[in-house]
């Protein structure tokens, strides 16, 4: 005990240490799919890639393959552009949280694989994957 009241500031030291080791695994895990598993679903399992930016802004850049579904639209036009609903679906939106919140209606919706893109289009160009961009 006269160890731990004497090196406090080693103990303070380890738990700061594991907290920030631990941080990006649970900032991941609350955010959504990585780039790679993202990639894996589409190239494995057939997942499909919606993005759920408005009109203009997907037309200014967006993922190579993704479908645009504005998050406005989403429930009335996602059963007519993905009819097969087991199939996975990954959301992404500049960032990620318009994608969070279209995952939650498209799994309302009876979406049950429907995921989003954590770090949005963002995360996606980081990883250097593949984008269309207005010239």
């Amino acid at each position: 005990m006269n160890f731990i009241v004497e090196n406090w500031y080693l103990m303070l030291l380890a738990v700061v240490s594991g907290a920030m080791l631990l941080l990006p695994a649970l900032q991941a895990g609350a955010g959504g799919l990585t780039t790679t598993a993202a990639v894996q679903l589409i190239n494995r399992e057939k997942g499909v890639l919606i993005d759920v930016c408005g009109a203009e802004e997907y037309a200014a850049c967006h993922a190579v393959g993704a479908k645009n579904v504005p998050l406005s639209e989403l429930e009335s036009r996602l059963p007519a552009v993905v009819k097969n609903k087991a199939l996975p679906l990954v959301l992404v939106c500049a960032r990620g949280s318009r994608a969070q919140r279209a995952a939650m209606m498209a799994q309302k919706l009876g979406y049950s694989n429907a995921q989003a893109l954590a770090g949005g289009l963002k995360a996606w160009q980081e990883a250097g994957l593949p984008v269309e961009k207005k010239s």
